[in-house]
């Protein structure tokens, strides 16, 4: 199994913070990348970042969308022991009452969808910019109650990686889960994170910084 590597802070000392928030890399980028790409363009304060680095910069070999096996499987188990330590640390550090958000990009964010299905939910929100299930629908995987969880899940009709197919079914799969879930699909956006999905993150994170539940907003 993998052993990852330190991951990187931003933002404030998890003690200070309003609210926690652990944000994965994709495949072949880092916790920089996701400073430059994404942190970095958010503008909420009183917010502790977690980044974490995968090993290779990679959390599993295959491709979300291959069928599960044996050795993807294992790759996957060590990426979320490695993900479940992170948070359990954040939430140590920050103190266990405060809000958590877990999300990340492309690769980040279906290792944190199934992240949820196999430890949520939990206090906060999830964010998947570009994600899917690992897997296929006829393969073993878990699946947890998310009891109401606000979840915001992202695509693409024209990536390369998670196809239409797949976030149609990670969609079902989180509605199954209970997730209070928003779902958005940007006609031909490239494979990166758009500004109108950084925007809803911050708006995700500053509701939690201010005590509010994501997606309770209805808009005049």
């Amino acid at each position: 199994m993998a052993i990852h590597g330190e991951p990187l802070t931003a933002g404030v000392a998890p003690a200070e913070a309003d609210v926690l928030c652990v944000f994965i890399h994709g495949r072949t980028q880092s916790p920089e990348d996701m400073i430059e790409q994404v942190v970095g363009r958010l503008a909420v304060p009183g917010v502790a970042y977690c980044l974490p680095r995968a090993t290779g910069n990679s959390w599993y070999a295959a491709r979300a969308t291959d069928p599960l096996t044996d050795p993807t499987r294992n790759e996957l188990t060590a990426s979320l022991d490695y993900l479940h330590g992170l948070a359990g640390a954040l939430r140590q550090a920050g103190g266990a009452q405060k809000p958590l958000l877990i999300g990340g990009f492309s690769q980040g964010a279906c290792l944190s969808l199934e992240y949820a299905m196999a430890f949520g939910p939990w206090n906060g929100a999830m964010v998947n910019l570009t994600g899917c299930r690992v897997g296929q629908v006829r393969d073993e995987r878990p699946s947890r109650d998310l009891d109401g969880m606000p979840v915001y899940l992202t695509g693409s009709d024209q990536d390369p990686w998670i196809p239409v197919s797949a976030f149609a079914e990670a969609s079902e799969a989180l509605g199954r889960a209970r997730a209070r879930l928003r779902c958005e699909l940007f006609p031909g956006r490239t494979h990166q994170a758009s500004d109108m999905e950084v925007k809803a993150l911050e708006a995700m994170l500053r509701d939690l910084a201010e005590g509010s539940r994501p997606f309770r907003r209805v808009a005049a």
